[in-house]
């Protein structure tokens, strides 16, 4: 899809289609990416490179960026930076081999999640869709909402900056608020892996959660012990077990 095109998609009155923005100095890869997409109702517009793709990023207004760690002309960390300066868009980092310091840069300047690259349609869609038109979705517990389209989350209105792997774990607790959840269900459903895996690691992300959010006393995030967890709403008479 062209420029013009993705912005009269972004611009008229019956926008329908996510649109994805690729930052990518690879011709080859955009044009394989796109194609792929567009067959799933994806409008896809690519960018050469950094300085492009900042300007397209204002013209389009993309429901989500994809970003490769090769980005020339403006790299890809001051690249992510200024878009989530502008807006609160997902943006995602292609990565590949040699590529883990950026990572981690990336991700503390604002990244939703760091992509292998070559893409893979089956990794970049969930994202897509949770960015769809009409798709928002703010999820709120207390003084806590979470935005699950922007990768966002406030505490009392303060935004709050977690890793990718914190804010899934907030989201899953926060979708099943006032319940216990077992700590098999946070591996299954979090970490995507099997219930024998060790749960120390559960333990280690949601002492950091809790420090993120201000929980310093548990009570919003408490353990039910020899169980697992339950996010409690504020004024609710349940205790940890």
């Amino acid at each position: 899809m062209t420029q013009q095109q993705a912005a009269a998609t972004v611009n008229g009155d019956a926008r329908t289609k996510p649109v994805l923005l690729i930052a990518d100095p690879d011709d080859a890869v955009v044009e394989d990416l796109a194609t792929a997409l567009e067959s799933e109702g994806v409008a896809v517009t690519g960018a050469p490179d950094g300085a492009q793709g900042l300007l397209q990023a204002g013209a389009l207004q993309p429901d989500v960026v994809l970003v490769s760690a090769t980005l020339t002309v403006i790299d890809a960390v001051d690249f992510v930076r200024a878009v989530r300066f502008a807006r609160a868009v997902p943006v995602l980092l292609g990565v590949g081999e040699g590529h883990a310091e950026q990572a981690v840069r990336a991700l503390a300047a604002g990244a939703a999640a760091c992509v292998a690259r070559p893409y893979r349609v089956t990794e970049l869609l969930p994202f897509i869709q949770a960015a769809s038109p009409g798709s928002r979705q703010v999820l709120a517990v207390g003084e806590v909402e979470l935005d699950v389209q922007a990768y966002q989350v406030r505490v009392g209105g303060r935004a709050v900056h977690l890793p990718l792997r914190e804010f899934e774990l907030l989201h899953y607790l926060m979708r099943n608020a006032d319940r216990t959840v077992t700590r098999e269900q946070i591996m299954r459903h979090v970490w995507h892996a099997a219930a024998t895996t060790s749960t120390n690691t559960i333990a280690v992300h949601v002492k950091r959660l809790r420090a993120r959010l201000g929980d310093e006393d548990d009570r919003l995030i408490q353990t039910v012990r020899g169980v697992g967890y339950r996010l409690v709403t504020p004024g609710t008479s349940e205790s940890p077990a």
